[in-house]
């Protein structure tokens, strides 16, 4: 919240700035940080729902009001880039005088304040995607705020105004790059999509390497949340009594947790030709 409290207050320096200056990289590096403040904000009040415990009507709890806050964010910046890339080209039409000395200040006040925000925000964004978009965020912001400072820099020297503008695409092309990866991996948890680092096909080899088991189908992974891993598998085993069939979901389970930190999981047994337990009643299956 202190870092929501900062961004707010440079958002104002930096308009304010931008407009005696007449440096659209400003006014863009202005709207951006108001857009931190707000993603800042969200992520807060997001991981606060996150943490609320499971009810009777939300049986999974609210782990997943992170993803949404993530896609908020992500899409707040789409449309800040495009908005910088429209201005920027309308600003080519329409050039303007811009005050050198007044960019290098401002943007040099917001680098500082980009950098120590980002620290704040570091840690949260190694375990969370809804922290990492805001962190994704100040990152941005403090590459615009070099930019700037360099645009500055070329236009004191040589009077160049149009890198001004150039300034301000940069910032938006990598914006919209951000912002890209950010929404494709909230869009792969909410469409409940294999997590990025397992392979279907490996997480069934391993299980069929469990003892016993000879087949493995009807393999679903998805995520509930970043924290929350899940699995639905059918394993088809020889097992020679009802003892054996439990042990072999424990040792499944355990691989899936340890190996491809899946905590999650539903494992139905299916019984294979030679099976002793081939006749035995699915409700005595352990």
């Amino acid at each position: 919240m202190w870092a929501v409290v900062v961004n707010v207050g440079l958002t104002v320096v930096q308009l304010v700035g931008g407009i005696f200056s007449g440096s659209l990289a400003l006014v863009a590096d202005a709207v951006h940080n108001f857009s931190d403040a707000g993603s800042l904000a969200l992520a807060a009040f997001a991981r606060r729902v996150a943490g609320l415990p499971p009810s009777e009507r939300m049986t999974f709890g609210y782990g997943r009001a992170e993803i949404l806050g993530a896609l908020v964010n992500s899409t707040t910046l789409v449309i800040v880039g495009l908005y910088l890339v429209y201005e920027s080209l309308d600003r080519f039409l329409h050039p303007q005088p811009v005050d050198g000395w007044v960019v290098i200040g401002v943007a040099g006040v917001a680098l500082l304040v980009d950098v120590i925000t980002a620290l704040l925000t570091y840690q949260g964004a190694k375990s969370s995607v809804n922290i990492r978009a805001a962190f994704v965020h100040n990152v941005s912001d403090a590459l615009a705020s070099v930019v700037v400072m360099v645009a500055g820099g070329v236009i004191l020297v040589w009077q160049v105004y149009w890198v001004d503008l150039a300034a301000t695409l940069l910032i938006a092309v990598y914006i919209l790059y951000q912002s890209y990866f950010l929404i494709r991996d909230c869009l792969s948890i909410l469409m409940q999509g294999v997590p990025s680092d397992i392979k279907v096909e490996e997480v069934r080899s391993a299980l069929s390497q469990v003892e016993t088991v000879v087949e493995v189908h009807h393999i679903h992974v998805w995520q509930l949340h970043e924290a929350f891993r899940s699995i639905e598998a059918h394993l088809v085993l020889n097992a020679k009594s009802l003892d054996q069939i439990d042990q072999v979901k424990r040792s499944a389970k355990a691989l899936l947790r340890d190996r491809f930190r899946i905590t999650h999981s539903t494992l139905e047994v299916e019984f294979g030709p030679e099976s002793d337990c081939a006749n035995c009643s699915p409700q005595q299956n352990p």
